[in-house]
């Protein structure tokens, strides 16, 4: 265990202490968001808009926080959300992160396009554990890469794709355009080397490297009919990043997709979008009738934030952020107790609401404060 971390008692405070450590930029590019940020710190405040209808005397001396996600059965609804170049954040990259999710029995989606460690070294790292691993990536311009991501994630053993919808091109992130982020030359996108010229992250002077890069790669002419095409080139479950509208919600059951993630891509695109909460009972009445599930990431930081995603309808919940706070503070270790944390947190919630299962979960135990308390 590293020095201080015993002190560490909630993922806030992991944030605190990821900041200390980590360099100013890397510090940034993992925790800024858009603009005026109002989106990303509204994803956390709209938690508490959502007040707890906690019901009594009800034998919680046994919970079962187990559920299924994706044909999967799963100890909680808990998984880990892709996020990118984790060595910024601890030597041992990616590696550190997966195990610690295998030792918590939770579900990692990998970045496909963005890790530091190949898809193929990160499922060999926990190929004893059960737990599925995930792959994520954004469509190129160029579909090839696409392509061949796709088949070696099939070949590696990922069992679902998360397709990442709401980049055509990159949000104005200040914090990265100020730090004039780049790449440090020693880090690399593992699994397309050799595929693209990545030139723009490691170009001094010119703004935010990353910006470069998804402007000048990504492809912002993606339309739906190009979910047709990913699913004549796999038979992996389809999952789209990244929707947050109704009717966006009902395009993805037209077009077949097998779930969504309500996501405003943690506050980091277009500020000034609905929180993820405010947005969830939209998707999940849009999807209702349909085998679509959903999920929910952006602004979970406690056990309750999850027991009120469930009970608005999310299928489970993934965290990014907060994962990268344990793993630059402890390694593999600290990304275990983030996520034990949040584990003892919802199973604690459950019980002090009177919740025994999943199923217990309901829109009945909240209640939606007013936006607006009248100050008397």
């Amino acid at each position: 265990m590293a020095a201080g971390t015993n002190q560490l008692v909630c993922l806030d405070d992991y944030e605190k202490k990821a900041e200390q450590l980590l360099p100013k930029f890397a510090f940034d590019y993992y925790a800024g968001g858009a603009d005026d940020q109002q989106t990303l710190q509204d994803n956390k405040e709209a938690f508490t808009r959502f007040r707890l209808r906690p019901r009594l005397m009800r034998d919680v001396s046994n919970r079962d926080m187990s559920t299924t996600i994706l044909g999967h059965h799963l100890p909680h609804p808990i998984a880990i959300g892709p996020s990118a170049f984790h060595k910024m954040a601890h030597p041992d990259g990616e590696i550190a992160t997966v195990k610690g999710a295998a030792m918590t029995s939770t579900p990692m989606c990998v970045g496909g396009s963005t890790s530091n460690v190949t898809l193929e070294d990160l499922a060999e790292a926990v190929k004893e554990s059960t737990t599925p691993l995930w792959i994520q990536f954004y469509i190129y311009r160029d579909r090839q890469i696409n392509e061949r991501l796709i088949k070696r994630a099939e070949k590696a053993g990922y069992e679902a794709l998360f397709v990442t919808v709401d980049v055509p091109c990159l949000g104005k992130r200040r914090l990265d355009i100020r730090n004039q982020f780049n790449l440090p030359s020693n880090l690399g996108f593992a699994n397309i080397a050799g595929e693209l010229e990545s030139q723009q992250l490691y170009t001094k002077g010119k703004g935010s490297g990353i910006e470069n890069f998804i402007n000048t790669q990504f492809d912002p002419s993606v339309t739906w009919e190009d979910i047709k095409w990913l699913r004549s080139i796999t038979r992996l479950p389809i999952v789209l990043k990244g929707i947050l509208t109704a009717e966006d919600a009902r395009e993805a059951v037209k077009y077949g997709v097998n779930g969504i993630l309500v996501s405003n891509h943690g506050g980091r695109q277009l500020d000034g979008v609905l929180a993820t909460i405010d947005a969830l009972s939209e998707v999940v009445e849009a999807v209702r009738g349909s085998n679509v599930e959903v999920y929910l990431d952006g602004g979970v930081r406690k056990g309750t934030d999850i027991l009120k995603a469930l009970a608005l309808g999310a299928k489970a919940v993934f965290v990014a952020r907060p994962v990268i706070w344990g793993l630059a503070c402890d390694g593999q270790e600290g990304v275990k107790k983030v996520l034990d944390i949040l584990k003892d947190e919802f199973g604690l919630a459950m019980a002090l609401s009177g919740c025994t299962s999943i199923e217990d979960i309901s829109r009945d135990i909240l209640q939606r404060q007013s936006q607006y308390t009248a100050r008397l």
